[in-house]
């Protein structure tokens, strides 16, 4: 495991946001959903893509809070252009459980 320190941590600006949108993307390599994340008032509506499907469906996803990482740069996925990234613990079996608040918070609080 590689030591950072607080200023690298820092740079990595990880918010909460609710899935306003989940759907079926076709397109992408490995199987994946197309989200759009309400970030709040100062980051706004952000699209991620997410390789998710294992253990969500798209109607299970729409108002789940997630935590995101903020300020990558837009990656091209395909067709698809992804603004963010969701996080999430990849489990042995290759799924990924999502990094989520375990109460409600205000789109765009910053994680401490």
């Amino acid at each position: 495991m590689t030591e950072i320190d607080w200023q690298d941590f820092e740079k990595v600006d990880l918010r909460v946001g609710t899935i306003l949108t989940a759907e079926e993307f076709p397109e992408a390599r490995k199987p994946a959903y197309k989200l759009t994340i309400d970030f709040g008032e100062e980051i706004g509506v952000r699209k991620s893509s997410a390789q998710i499907t294992d253990l969500y469906r798209c109607e299970d996803l729409v108002g789940k809070q997630i935590v995101g990482v903020v300020n990558f740069p837009a990656r091209q996925i395909g067709p698809f252009m992804s603004e963010c990234l969701v996080t999430g613990f990849i489990q042995d079996d290759a799924s990924v459980v999502l990094a989520v608040p375990d109460k409600p918070a205000n789109n765009g609080d910053k994680l401490a």
